[in-house]
């Protein structure tokens, strides 16, 4: 079995404490043995079934002996002292092992046995282990209770006095979903102190008016903090009449939370003293640390159990009642309310708080992540997902830290609240790939859209339509589909908006015609009921006010879209036509948008009776792209949660043992070969045309004669290593009909390309279908993602493609079959061939699950994939490897 030596790890118990967890080594052996020594009797008799000091020095000797074949021992430690062990023994001759665990006395009930068991599971299937077994007494309640509590598969037995479990290895997800749960307890008791502070001290406040510090100090007194303030600095005694005290050391109580706001060079020190006198969060707004002055500060911070926002941070803010904290040094206190802000931008998140201060949605909470050490936006995910007060989540992120972990995260808080974020960085400029080949093309871009689709975030373009949109999610409720009545004043305004909402992928259907003949009644002389709807300039207030709600009541549409222009008509008779949207009985069971061309702003909220509001849009495409995510939202939310296929006739092990034997004898990894390829494809079943591998003319001639379908005919092709487009390349020949064909062409390959060529493969000439692609890319921060569209050779031109990050779902194949623009294809288009939809989702599902297995594969191209009447099946596959270990990126650690 393999080393299952890992980098040590920073992770948090369910009480919020940061423990280190790392491999045991032979200088651990006295630590393990005291954590022996300082055990009850009672606990050790637990843990050996007898108190027994030659037992525990046994245990201490095995954990340190790091020589040990088979074996692992990990360790957790707080501040230097080990306060957990969890080993495993492998079985001889069997992929189950022997597992025991210790933990300090006085650190049982805070996750710690847990915690270690998680990373141990992953070491062990990173070894090849199925399962952990594992003996305890009988009344070892807490011991049976911390394998049954898992989230694993646990088998129990009881033969008298002792209990045997058996515990498998498996990640399904109801384990994932347990890892889940423990994970966010512990990251939101371990933020409490960095969002809910009952005290604050400003670490480099200047004296002098013009100071980051100074103003972040300014706005925590005047924004009615309910804790207390201090001030650190070493030459006044108040600040901005605070009380000021020369050091951290030097203060009367400990403060909750540290906002440092010092130059680069200090920041280092300054979180060692805040670590060392019990501060438990930093808030450092400082920015341009180096290197090393980086790794001083996470190191700190992980050392001392500290969480940490920032640097290169704007701040953050928490309005709760009985917090009132505004640690950011914008111009503005944030309104109380219930939308959840992080960003990565300062002025970002300036951008933000003036937008939706200008629309009157409050905050509840607001954090500046800068270069995001540690605090991330899926921190904040989990904070307002359990906070009680949050009802809308805003992102701007330009990076993610484990995208994987994040997704899941998204996904589930998005069941609950709109999750919004502003897709940045969407240029490839300086990114291209090396190869114009069609996985290695798959932009990040495409992949963090797939991030976003899938897990149900609203992905925005700018922070203008990400405001536009959180207006609309803010005030009402969600479409239920994506027909929209549009209602104007004025034929040509009715017209481009229902061009707007075409463009924004909305339909403007025609309306029923018994709703069109009550509309007239409804409708002013000269009024036309179709959809658009045009109620001329002599409408009424009152007019106006019954067609709009009709349409809203009306089944015909998911949603209305008003546009008004300010006439003399309506000046002359008093009649104020956007009143007529806000003052209704009682609230609409659909979304009705306003338009008004004629107003300053891009758009703001309308006070309707009672609670309710209606957002005003000063252009109609900004309100059919608010509409179009709004109808995004609720289709998401309609589908239930998809399911990753179980697939059986799966050789993995096969295929991992291909993967390893290419790599050893190519370190830095490379292309395979044809018949390595069809080998590592076998093992998933993914379908290739027959074909036959031939190293000289006569071979070629023998497999041509094998493999000659009903008329007759076969294709061959050249290949080397790295050939990757072979038509450019002219590296084919198509249509070969008899034997003396395949020698002619046979004899061009090898006088073009030589010593070159190291041999040819021969196919039977495919039959019609339609040429797709299916592929997938390994994304060293998101991990794989399956991409497929529109093939051949023009598929790099034409990128009509669509991707999804895996593994795949049963919705996320539909999505991507039906994604691209290609898609009416397989459908039987204008009479051609229906593809066979259930094979084409199994190509895609086995292709997931070869990309999840193996994360050696750094890119697979299957081009073309031909789907016609007879089936699916690849005639061209490229596969390339890279050394590279697998990596559980729902492993619970800090960043």
């Amino acid at each position: 079995m393999t080393d299952t030596r890992q980098a040590p790890v920073h992770a948090l118990l369910t009480d919020g404490t940061t423990v280190r967890i790392r491999r045991a080594d032979p200088g651990d052996r006295d630590a393990v043995l005291r954590l022996y020594e300082e055990m009850s009797p009672e606990n050790l008799r637990l843990r050996f079934f007898v108190a027994s000091e030659i037992s525990a020095r046994q245990s201490a000797d095995r954990a340190a002996d790091a020589r040990r074949p088979n074996y692992c021992a990990l360790v957790a430690e707080q501040d230097g002292r080990l306060v957990g062990l969890a080993e495993y023994d492998a079985l001889p001759k069997s992929p189950q092992a022997e597992v025991g665990l210790a933990v300090a006395d006085e650190w049982h009930h805070r996750g710690v046995a847990t915690l270690l068991l998680e990373h141990l599971a992953d070491a062990a299937r990173g070894a090849g282990i199925t399962a952990f077994t594992a003996r305890a007494l009988a009344e070892n309640h807490e011991v049976l209770r911390v394998f049954t509590d898992l989230g694993l598969r646990v088998t129990r037995q009881f033969d008298g006095p002792e209990a045997y479990c058996l515990v498998e290895l498996f990640e399904d997800e109801t384990y994932l979903s347990a890892v889940d749960a423990r994970g966010r307890v512990a990251d939101v008791v371990s933020l409490r102190p960095l969002l809910r502070p009952r005290s604050v001290v400003v670490i480099g406040a200047g004296r002098k008016p013009g100071s980051v510090g100074r103003a972040i100090l300014r706005n925590i007194s005047t924004g009615s903090f309910t804790g207390r303030v201090f001030a650190v600095h070493p030459k006044v005694s108040s600040i901005c009449g605070v009380h000021a005290y020369p050091s951290v050391s030097a203060l009367p109580q400990v403060p909750e939370l540290a906002v440092v706001t010092v130059p680069a060079p200090l920041v280092p020190q300054v979180a060692e003293e805040c670590g060392a006198a019990g501060v438990g969060a930093l808030l450092v707004v400082s920015a341009g640390l180096d290197t090393h002055q980086a790794s001083a500060l996470k190191g700190a911070c992980r050392r001392y159990g500290m969480r940490l926002a920032g640097p290169n941070c704007l701040g953050l803010a928490n309005t709760e009642d009985g917090i009132h904290l505004d640690a950011t040094f914008a111009a503005r206190h944030p309104g109380a309310g219930t939308a959840g802000v992080a960003v990565q931008s300062g002025g970002v998140g300036i951008a933000l708080l003036d937008g939706l201060a200008r629309l009157g949605i409050g905050v509840s909470s607001f954090v500046s992540l800068g270069d995001k050490y540690d605090v991330s936006g899926n921190d904040m995910l989990q904070w307002w997902e359990g906070d009680g007060r949050t009802a809308l989540a805003l992102l701007h992120l330009e990076s993610f830290g484990n995208p994987r972990a994040f997704s899941r995260t998204a996904r589930r808080v998005a069941r609950t609240m709109p999750v919004l974020t502003v897709d940045a960085g969407r240029s490839e400029a300086g990114r291209r790939a090396a190869d114009l080949h069609t996985a290695a093309a798959a932009t990040r871009t495409m992949t963090r859209q797939a991030l976003f689709t899938q897990a149900g975030i609203t992905a925005t373009r700018t922070i203008g339509e990400l405001l536009d949109t959180a207006a609309l999610l803010h005030s009402q409720p969600l479409p239920a589909g994506t027909r929209v009545a549009v209602v104007s004043n004025s034929g040509g305004t009715g017209v481009l908006a229902a061009d707007a909402c075409a463009d924004a992928g909305l339909v403007v259907p025609p309306l029923p015609a018994a709703l069109v003949d009550e509309l007239d009644t409804l409708l002013p002389d000269g009024a036309t009921a179709t959809n658009p709807v045009d109620v001329t300039a002599a409408v009424s207030e009152e007019q106006l006010r019954a067609c709009v709600n009709r349409l809203a009541k009306h089944g015909a549409v998911d949603a209305v879209l008003v546009t008004l222009v300010p006439t003399a008509v309506a000046v002359a008779t008093g009649d104020d036509l956007v009143r007529a949207l806000t003052h209704d009985p009682g609230p609409l069971p659909r979304p009705v948008v306003a338009v008004l061309p004629a107003q300053a702003a891009r758009v703001e909220l309308l006070e309707a009776l009672g609670d309710g509001t209606v957002p005003a849009y000063s252009d109609a495409q900004a309100a059919a792209r608010a509409l179009a995510h709004a109808a995004d939202r609720a289709r998401w939310l309609a589908q239930l949660p998809g399911s990753v296929a179980e697939l059986k006739d799966v050789e993995t092990e096969r295929a991992r043992a291909l993967v390893d034997s290419f790599l050893d004898e190519n370190a830095d990894g490379g292309w395979l070969d044809p018949r390595t390829t069809a080998a590592l494809l076998g093992c998933y079943g993914i379908p290739q045309i027959p074909w036959a591998w031939a190293r000289d003319e006569d071979e070629a001639v023998a497999a041509a004669e094998r493999l000659a379908g009903p008329d007759g005919r076969v294709v061959m092709k050249a290949h080397w290593p790295g050939l990757l487009h072979k038509s450019e390349q002219h590296a084919l020949h198509l249509d070969l009909q008899n034997a003396s064909q395949v020698r002619a062409a046979h004899r061009d390959l090898v006088t073009r390309f030589g010593g070159r060529m190291t041999g040819v493969v021969i196919q039977p000439l495919a039959e019609r279908g339609t040429e797709l692609f299916a592929g997938v890319v390994q994304d060293e921060v998101f991990g794989p993602l399956v991409v497929f569209g529109l093939g051949g050779t023009a598929t790099e031109l034409l990128a009509d493609h669509a991707g999804r990050l895996a593994p795949l779902t049963d919705l996320d194949v539909h999505d991507l079959i039906t994604s691209p623009r290609c898609a009416p294809l397989l459908f039987g288009y204008r009479g051609g061939p229906t593809a066979d939809l259930e094979i084409l989702e199994q190509l895609l599902h086995r292709l997931s699950r070869l990309a999840c297995d193996l994360p050696q594969l750094a890119e697979a191209d299957l081009n073309p994939v031909l789907a016609g009447r007879h089936g699916v099946s690849a005639l061209d596959v490229r596969v390339r490897l890279m050394p590279r270990h697998a990596h559980d990126p729902y492993l619970r650690r800090l960043r």
